[in-house]
């Protein structure tokens, strides 16, 4: 993965938390609740359904909504290599057994 992948995946992860942050300080605001628990839960519930919301319209409408995120294009990952596979012969096929 290239540097702007890695700093593209954080800043994409970034942007709803700091959205989820602000709407949660405007609830706070409006509805006079008071818990600080309660404000982390919304905050939190909130970045989750905005990460979701726009990576699914990315990802199935058009990629214009990445820019929602932070960024037009995901990161792209390579793809993992696999290990080579040992080939186990059985001590009847051997050679000279």
């Amino acid at each position: 993965m290239t540097l702007y992948d890695t700093l593209a995946s954080l800043w994409r992860t970034v942007v709803p938390m700091i959205v989820g942050a602000l709407v949660a300080a405007l609830a706070h605001a409006g509805i006079g609740v008071d818990s600080a628990t309660a404000t982390v839960w919304l905050g939190g519930a909130f970045s989750a359904a905005y990460y979701a919301l726009f990576r699914v319209l990315e990802a199935h409408v058009s990629s214009r909504w990445g820019w929602l995120l932070g960024l037009a294009r995901p990161p792209q990952y390579p793809a993992a290599k696999t290990a080579p596979t040992a080939t186990v012969v059985p001590p009847s096929a051997m050679p000279g057994a």
